[in-house]
């Protein structure tokens, strides 16, 4: 069997580490990396650290529009698979690099397997929303994290081929953690911010949402962050960093910290190791799930519905008095994570078997 791997961006570097460890020896992979992250600190230094094979292709797209960047990736992504003649093609989340390489395959009749499937945040203003639906729609294969993720699947009228499967950042944050805190270069990550653990909070912005407000709205929600008792580090985004900057010469923010961004493990050791989480990222939302942290969502509506139980994970939208309300009154209930509704931390396993019985010779 032969399998084609789309990625572009930092969580979808994230996920096809563990599932790429899950193939070796069940399929020959063939990974294309689109360039929709280009920033060495966005892409180039997952690679190294979580081990994924140098892609084969790296396509380069870098920034654009939306209409832009997805028709680049998918004239591409259509050449690579011309050329490779893969058995299937596998794809990753919500991003413009999911939607290209999926539509691709779609079109050249290649079967198209989408991990995470069924996530829906019901908000079409989102273009990860849109992402996600269409790609579900011409998928062939469609691994679920969760039953809600079915049951969505299954009221758009999509049954065939789904399966559940877990969260495969669930095996990645399991896998990597213990690797990040038994690692002296990676535990640095605290005196060289001067931040204790527990001691601080742990913030990051990047959707368009959130900046389509310009520095105005950026400066509102520090504006939150600044009265809340602990520093507030935010490894920053590209597409944020030119906000956060301004917003910070304009108004007297000194309880935000701003670092550059931080690798995968570093990343792991912040969000472990805070004692509350502020995001609008869907992925950090899980992983403060996963490690016990608690989490307060910078968006009105969150895809990942099973962390609100207990108020783990709470959401604000962008309302600065909301997001200190919740920041500093809601108390999460520890019965709440005695169920595991994101599977057992082998999805990455159960999804090669399942690729290799659809497309090769079976795993035993």
């Amino acid at each position: 069997m032969k399998l084609v791997t789309v990625v572009g961006a930092r969580p979808q570097f994230i996920k096809a580490s563990v599932v790429s460890m899950a193939l070796r020896g069940v399929c020959r992979e063939v990974l294309v990396h689109t360039g929709q992250h280009y920033d060495r600190n966005m892409s180039g230094v997952f690679f190294e650290e979580l081990k994924i094979p140098k892609p084969k292709y790296n396509l380069g797209v870098g920034s654009g529009t939306h209409g832009k960047q997805t028709g680049e990736m998918l004239i591409r992504i259509e050449e690579v698979l011309l050329g490779e003649k893969p058995d299937a093609v596998l794809v990753y989340g919500d991003t413009n690099s999911t939607l290209a390489g999926a539509l691709a395959a779609a079109k050249l009749h290649i079967p198209v397997a989408h991990v995470e499937a069924g996530l829906r945040s019901f908000n079409r203003r989102m273009p990860e929303e849109l992402n996600r639906v269409l790609t579900d729609h011409v998928s062939d294969l469609l691994f679920c994290p969760t039953r809600t993720a079915v049951r969505n699947l299954a009221e758009e009228g999509i049954t065939e081929g789904v399966r559940v499967t877990g969260d495969v950042m669930l095996d990645s944050v399991l896998h990597f953690v213990g690797l990040a805190r038994e690692n002296p270069e990676k535990t640095k990550i605290f005196s060289e911010l001067g931040i204790e653990p527990k001691r601080y909070r742990l913030a990051t912005l990047h959707r368009a949402e959130t900046t389509d407000g310009g520095v105005g709205a950026v400066a509102r929600i520090f504006g939150a962050f600044e009265r809340l008792p602990e520093k507030v580090v935010i490894p920053i985004h590209p597409r944020t960093r030119p906000l956060a900057e301004q917003a910070l010469k304009e108004h007297d923010f000194g309880n935000i910290l701003l670092t550059e961004p931080v690798g995968y493990l570093e990343m792991l050791l912040l969000t472990s190791n805070a004692n509350q989480v502020l995001t609008d990222s869907g992925g950090l939302q899980k992983e403060a799930w996963f490690l016990g942290v608690p989490c307060v969502t910078l968006r009105r509506e969150t895809e990942w519905v099973e962390t609100l139980e207990g108020n783990w994970n709470v959401l604000a939208g962008l309302d600065a008095e909301k997001i200190y309300r919740l920041a500093t009154r809601t108390a999460p209930d520890p019965a709440a994570r005695e169920k595991k509704p994101f599977g057992d931390g082998h999805a990455s396993e159960k999804i090669a078997k399942a690729l290799a019985a659809a497309f090769g010779d079976d795993v035993k």
